[in-house]
């Protein structure tokens, strides 16, 4: 003990010394406090880790002033070695009063805890979990009622009466949270189950939700008994439909959609998925969790609700089990199999993630009629800064610092870690060894808790050693109080097998420290302590907002306060607490630095909570069902990663290209979507009423062998009708089939479209953009074909091909010209997208591309030579997908907007920290092996080395010579990115670095100077591909449309969903804001792609694709008139009513895989168009 104290307090003074500000949290010594419960556990040959998995899953903590002294005390839960109630005596003293107070555990294998006035008689009582133990009367919960004073003494005592309230449940509880599910005023109570039984939980299966497995939740009712003359509990699970099986370790009670009724998140363990009972409002309730969350945690453990960003939402954050460093990455990373999501999909499984998840809520959806749905959340882990914090147990939401942004908590550790790659090899070697010898074997987590600084702008700084919490423990359910009455929150910890941990906060001690406000409430006579409660801070144009439920975190219940920080603020503006009936009470000119009682009787009531159901001032309107687009996209999912094993993304589900053009002169915009193995290309025919009617493309195509890429529609053979071409992509097929060619389809002035197979040179490989423009400035349009990837050969460069247009006397024919006139495009990379753009202002199409591996890169046309600019955007080297350009400053050139895989994924890279990737045949079995890498810790919260990104096993199915290398797990674990390369032959490597993945804006300064900067936040959460760029608003001013998500990449990274469509309104300055769904109407939340712009009705529509999806179509709502270009045009001069100029072209093909109409907008902010082929000025159109 003396040695552990000692190790502490050295531990804090090297935190002090490495930093300049006080360390905020001072550890209590157990001599200090009298705090001396430790949750110990002997294993045996019985009790084991070996034979019970859960056994470490640690206790709980509950806090609660039962004596009514006005501080509060601390009961701890344990496994074997029986619960603790500590009272506060002040200054960090606290008694042991567990035998007097009669609240041992009784024996019981003991997990949460719920402190609650279950009989509302102002005194706190407290409900135990039982779990574990085979007998059902050991399984029994226990029900410790305070039954005030025992004689003279001061000490609170209580009796057990779960079985007299009804809630002696034997199945095998977690945790308890107390709520009124039925708006009736009294508190209910759901139950947390977690029994963990023989069968094998990561097994697919058919998932249960009929209430017949052992590992469903239960919901008691509470009825009172006027006999009793108090509440008894009853089980009405099945008829309120806690129905779905699981394996329950955290619980949340909120009201996540603000209907007035509250809802039960669950977090499950295993394969189960999570539980999002959404409240019907007639006593059942409906699982959801698919329709708010598109995935979450695999493990789930423990999980919290809160407002991290201050917009009055509340968001989600729950623990997992990845670690941040490198050494216990490998030690406990499992390959995933691409047929995990296969199967997840056809079990009906949610997607789910080997690591912390944090949901941030968006608010509501916005589909068809503008009605609003529920809130919809995007997931950040990764961008958050907290994806990885090893095996966790609890987080918790806190203001600690009280800057007015809440912080994060973590606790972790496992004393015997069962998942340790070598002791799993071992065991399987080994199998007729003893429980015991293997049981020496096994290693222990023992790890520092995480807590993390609350940005402000959904991002988090790792603050464990910092902050004073780098200190080794095996912990569990944590809880914060404010234990020394100095107005901030302090912290307790439950630990596994050493003395718990007490953390003084010290902000308040430290000089001028920031303002808090803590609200006590004290509710009517059915529910004392207000629980469900919520309340509402303003200040200085600031909104905070928390839900009163002290049941979080993980088997834990905090104080019985709210508590909100609140910086240099000393006066809060207003104060609302809307009560769980719905009235509401005001307060306002607040002071804080105090703990305000806030009393139900004075509140008033309110009209009743009716979220509202039609959105409006909405700048789009969802019209899909009206224009009759019924597509949906369909394609065979190949699967890449059977090619080449360690590739990061696929390169089948980029479909379906779309493009809109007036393909049978009528003067309305039609619509192409591309094809592939299991759709062939598909024609739709605009109608006068704005609704579309599909038509066969062509009436001789056949079953095509891959996937279309990109679509090009343009007059190939100058007789002013548009014609086609779609290149060929995929990777299913190897490099030189036949079936990569490309194919250009004339049209017959009506629509009607014939395969011209002579007319284009055969290009190889599988392919992506094709864009068109007249480079040479002889009057027709020559092409850009971009070369995507060289099937089971990624990532060797492709090639950029120009063909040049020789068509003549009506005989169209189109020749290969890239390397006399862009020799530079050979073998350039691999390319995504590219667009055709006056950059120089001189008169002719310049080329710029996008690849991934690549910058973006600028080629000036110089009399239909293309030249290589060097540029910053170039040196960008990201995963770039997409470009297109528009005006954004309004300076009269041409800036542009590119998508980039984004900032949340495992991978970040920088010039400091970039994502590098090795490739060649390594070990000489005609395999191209691919080699990524990227800095890891080399410990917890320490400095970073480049460590090979795949598994030991994974490298080994693709190099079998790795096993022989690294012959176990730690020394793999161990392994930089050099110790693996160094044994190689590396002669005629390719080595490919990435240094950002920002999608961005690229200011054109003029004399080809280009600036990178950044788009807002939100468009780096998820891959961005589509863009549109125009005046949406009518404001003068360009915004953008973004389409994205990537469902494709390698399952180890997991699933790019957190865009939902995403529309940023520009200021014309280059600064843009993001358009919240509800208010912009756009909402494509699947795995977006595609984006273009057409007219329907003579009004600008946006049309947005997604890979085995349906089109979704949005009308825009200002009132702008759309003139559509004559065929020579290719840009206009648009004159604003404040005096701005801005310069707009029209291409034929632009972003991802897209093509939009080409059209001006003639809406209030503009005064006059000036129309261009070239240099040449065709009309001019005044706006009246």
């Amino acid at each position: 003990m003396r040695i552990a104290i000692a190790c502490t307090i050295l531990i804090f003074i090297a935190s002090a010394c490495n930093t300049n500000s006080p360390v905020l949290f001072k550890a209590i010594s157990a001599e200090e406090s009298g705090i001396s419960f430790s949750n110990s556990i002997t294993e045996n040959s019985m009790i084991n880790m070996l034979n019970y998995e859960y056994l470490y899953n640690g206790g709980g903590v509950g806090i609660g002033d039962f004596n009514h002294d006005g501080m509060a005390d601390i009961y701890f839960t344990a496994s074997l070695s029986g619960n603790k109630l500590y009272l506060n005596r002040g200054n960090f003293h606290f008694e042991d009063i567990t035998e007097q107070a009669g609240v041992g555990g009784d024996k019981r294998w003991c997990r949460g805890v719920a402190i609650v006035d279950i009989n509302n008689d102002g005194l706190l009582d407290m409900y135990v979990c039982a779990s574990t133990w085979q007998n059902p009367e050991q399984r029994k919960n226990l029900l410790y009622i305070n039954q005030g004073f025992k004689g003279n003494t001061g000490l609170p005592f209580f009796k057990d009466m779960a079985a007299e309230y009804g809630l002696a449940d034997t199945t095998s509880t977690h945790m308890a949270n107390f709520f009124d599910y039925d708006n009736d005023g009294d508190l209910d109570v759901y139950l947390l189950v977690n029994d963990l039984n023989q069968e094998r939980p990561n097994t697919f299966r058919t998932p249960r939700s009929d209430g017949s497995a052992p590992t469903t939740d239960r919901l008691y009712r509470n009825d009172y008994n006027p006999t009793l003359k108090h509440a008894y509990f009853t089980n009405v699970s099945k008829q309120a439909g806690i129905t779905w099986e699981g394996y329950g370790l955290g619980v949340n009670v909120l009201d996540i959609n603000k209907d007035g009724w509250k809802d039960v998140l669950v977090s499950n363990d295993y394969l189960s998925g999570d539980i999002l009972y959404i409240n019907n409002k007639n006593g059942t309730f409906t699982n959801r969790v698919q329709q708010y969350f598109k995935h979450t945690s695999l493990n789930a453990m423990g999980n919290d609700a809160g407002d991290i960003n201050n917009d009055g939402l509340v968001d989600i954050i729950e623990t997992d089990m990845a670690a941040e460093d490198n050494y216990r990455s490998k030690m406990m990373m499992n390959p995933v199999d691409y047929n995990w999501y296969l199967y997840t999909k056809q079990f009906g499984f949610p997607y789910q993630t080997v690591r912390n998840t944090l949901q941030i809520n968006m608010g509501p959806g916005i589909i068809e009629g503008d009605s609003l749905t529920n809130p919809y959340f995007s997931e950040t882990g990764y961008y958050s800064g907290i994806a990885f914090t090893d095996w966790s147990w609890a987080p918790l939401l806190l203001d600690v610092d009280q800057d007015g942004f809440k912080d994060l908590m973590v606790t972790n550790g496992l004393p015997k870690d069962i998942t340790d790659l070598d002791f799993i090899a071992y065991r399987e070697q080994n199998s007729n060894l003893k429980p015991e010898e293997l049981l020496q074997k096994l290693p222990a987590v023992q790890l520092s808790n995480y807590i993390y600084r609350n940005n402000g702008d959904a991002t988090f700084t790792d603050k464990t050693t910092q902050w004073g919490w780098d200190m080794p423990t095996f912990s569990s359910g944590i809880a914060y109080a404010d234990f020394d009455g100095d107005g901030d929150m302090d912290v307790v910890i439950n630990n596994t097998n050493m003395p718990a941990s007490i953390l003084e906060n010290t902000i308040n001690q430290q000089k001028n420290p920031p303002n808090f406000l803590r609200i006590q409430l004290q509710g009517d006579s059915s529910n004392r302590n207000a629980i469900g409660a919520t309340a509402d801070i303003f200040y200085k144009g600031n909104h905070q907002q928390a839900e009163y439920s002290p049941f979080r975190g993980y088997m834990s219940t905090m104080e019985q306060v709210l508590h909100f920080g609140t910086g240099n603020t000393t006066i809060i503006d207003s104060l609302v607490i809307t009560w769980p009936d719905g009235k509401k009470t005001v307060q306002q000119q607040v002071n804080t630095n105090q703990t305000l009682l806030v009393n139900y009787a004075t509140s008033q009531k309110q009209n009743g909570i009716i979220p509202p159901a039609l959105a409006t001032g909405n700048w789009f309107s969802n019209i899909t069902s009206k224009t009759g687009l019924g597509f949906l996209h369909e394609q065979n999912d190949f699967v890449d990663f059977n090619s080449q094993r360690l590739i990061p993304h696929k390169f089948t589900s980029y479909g379906p290209a779309i493009a809109a053009a007036d393909v049978n002169a009528d003067g309305l915009d039609d619509i192409i979507t591309a094809g592939g193995t299991k759709q062939p290309p598909l024609l739709f025919i605009q109608k006068a009423d704005g609704k579309f009617g599909l038509q066969l493309f062509t009436q001789l195509m056949q079953q095509q062998q891959t996937e279309d890429g990109g679509i090009c529609i343009f007059d190939a053979d100058n007789d002013t009708d548009p014609d086609v071409y779609i290149t060929k992509s995929g990777f299913a097929l190897a490099k030189g089939n036949a079936a990569y060619a490309d194919k250009l389809y004339l049209n017959d002035g009506k629509g009607n479209f014939v395969a011209d197979t002579l007319a284009i040179p055969a290009l190889p490989g599988s392919k992506s953009c094709v864009k068109a423009a007249d480079i040479d400035a002889d009057g027709d349009l020559d092409l850009f074909v971009g070369g995507r990837v060289i099937p089971g050969e990624y990532p060797k460069p492709e090639s950029g091909y120009l063909l040049v247009n020789n068509s003549s006397n009506g005989k169209v024919q189109f020749s290969l010209a890239t390397q006399s006139l862009a020799p530079d495009l050979e073998n350039i990379g691999m390319i995504t997208d590219a667009v055709f753009s006056d950059i120089d202002n001189d008169n002719d199409p310049d080329l710029i591309i996008t690849g991934e591996w690549m910058g973006i890169r600028f080629f000036t046309n110089n009399k239909g030579h293309f030249i290589p600019l060097e540029t910053p955007a170039g040196k960008a080297i990201g995963w770039w997908n997409s470009i297109t350009s528009a005006d954004i400053d309004n300076d009269g050139d041409m800036d542009f907007i590119a998508g980039n895989y984004g900032l949340n994924g495992l991978y970040k890279a920088s010039e400091t920290e970039p994502v590098n990737l090795y490739a060649k045949d390594y070990d000489g079995n005609n395999g191209f092996d691919v080699l990524l890498s990227f800095k890891r810790a080399i410990k917890p919260h320490g400095e970073k080395e480049e460590f090979p990104a795949a598994s030991r096993d994974q490298l080994a199915e693709q190099m079998p010579l790795i096993k022989k290398q690294f012959n176990n797990y730690s020394l793999y674990g161990k392994a930089t990115m050099s110790d693996v390369l160094k044994p190689l032959n590396r002669d005629n490597e390719l080595h490919l670095s990435a240094t950002n993945f920002s999608s961005s804006w690229i200011e054109n300064k003029g004399n080809n100077e280009f600036i990178l900067h950044a788009l807002p936040a939100q468009a780096q959460w998820s891959p961005v591909y589509g863009i549109v760029a125009k005046d949406f608003n009518a404001d003068g001013n360009i915004d953008i449309a973004l389409n994205g998500n990537e469902f494709s990449m390698s399952p180890d990274l997991g699933r790019n969903d957190a865009l939902n469509g995403l529309l940023l309104a520009g200021d014309g300055k280059g600064n843009f804001t993001v358009i919240k769904a509800a208010k912009s109407g756009i909402f494509i939340p699947g795995n977006g792609k595609g984006l273009l712009t057409l007219s329907i009705n003579q009004q600008t529509a946006i049309v947005g694709a997604q890979n085995q999806g349906p089109l979704q179509v949005f009308r825009n709502n200002n009132t702008a008139k759309n003139i559509p270009l004559q065929p020579q045009e290719t840009m206009a001069f648009i004159t604003l009513q404040n005096g701005n100029k801005r310069k707009e072209e029209f291409y034929f093909g632009s972003s991802f895989l897209s093509q939009s109409a080409r059209f001006v907008q003639l809406n209030t902010s503009v005064k006059m168009v000036q129309f261009y082929n070239g240099s040449v000025l065709t009309r001019t159109i005044q706006n009246q």
